[in-house]
């Protein structure tokens, strides 16, 4: 499926945080201030052309060599400055034989549309039920807000996946290097996860974790 055909679909399907009326027709992010919770301030009109409004590292193929063989490209306001303030974030997954979008979450919706391969794709609501479905090329599948969820390549090729988020940030947390990318006590994380020690410890040694 062609980059702009894939463009036009999640210009349709995003929804929307909010429905109040913008006094401004853009605000491209100005770094050379801090964010706020509204995003960044806007940079002047007067000194923007075209190609701030244009992001092509869509296009491409990330690195997937870590240990989740996945690799996610990200249109979001620190690398495309004028989604900032506009509720919509694109970002681009490529995922390894094998390779996993381990389970995470985000402030905000998620709509992830598969263009090559084959994913597993699920979330977990809050009453833990497992809604999960093997996805093909051309599915798509939504992610409520805040929900648990994961991608995992069950093909015998890489896959691609687009995703848009309602957010010009959306965050993203990933349980597994929560756990482990920390100073919290392994004694306190076994209390809190069943873990035990020597699965913490595993865990802070793959991402950098102390105690």
């Amino acid at each position: 499926m062609e980059l702009s055909k894939i463009c036009i679909i999640f210009s349709l399907l995003v929804s929307f945080s909010s429905a109040t009326t913008s006094v401004v027709d853009f605000c491209v992010a100005d770094f050379n201030f801090p964010v706020t919770p509204a995003g960044y301030p806007c940079r002047n009109p007067a000194n923007l052309t075209v190609d701030d409004f244009v992001f092509s590292g869509l296009g491409v193929a990330g690195n997937t060599s870590n240990i989740f063989n996945v690799a996610v490209t990200s249109a979001f306001d620190l690398t495309f400055p004028a989604v900032n303030g506009l509720g919509i974030t694109l970002a681009r997954l490529d995922i390894g034989v094998g390779g996993v979008v381990p389970i995470h979450s985000h402030r905000v919706s998620e709509v992830i549309l598969v263009t090559e391969g084959t994913i597993i794709a699920g979330f977990i609501g809050s009453d833990n039920t497992a809604y999960f479905k093997t996805l093909n090329k051309g599915d798509v599948m939504i992610f409520p807000h805040t929900l648990l969820h994961f991608q995992v390549n069950v093909g015998d090729s890489p896959a691609v996946a687009f995703v848009s988020l309602n957010s010009a940030n959306p965050g993203f947390q990933f349980i597994t290097t929560s756990i482990g990318a920390n100073n919290l006590p392994t004694e306190i994380i076994q209390k809190i996860t069943l873990f035990d020690a020597a699965q913490v410890q595993k865990v802070k040694k793959l991402f950098g974790g102390t105690n």
